[in-house]
């Protein structure tokens, strides 16, 4: 489904960005959108947030792949 794979790239991406503030300090969403308070900084928060309760669905989904069981 293709919401499966949108939530999933933001998850990865917020996991990138994350890994970036563990390894280096450096929050790149921030730096791009004028600080971690910033609305657009935010709203890109919450959608990858979002993202990541949907990609929890995921692990309760029996037939994650999308293809048609028998």
């Amino acid at each position: 489904m293709i919401w499966d794979r949108i939530a999933l790239a933001l998850v990865i991406i917020g996991a990138l960005n994350w890994g970036a503030i563990g390894l280096f300090g450096f929050d790149l969403v921030a730096f791009i959108c004028g600080g971690q308070m910033a609305v657009l900084s935010r709203v890109i928060y919450t959608v990858v947030g979002i993202a990541g309760l949907w990609c929890v669905s995921l692990l309760f989904r029996e037939n994650v792949t999308g293809e048609a069981t028998a």
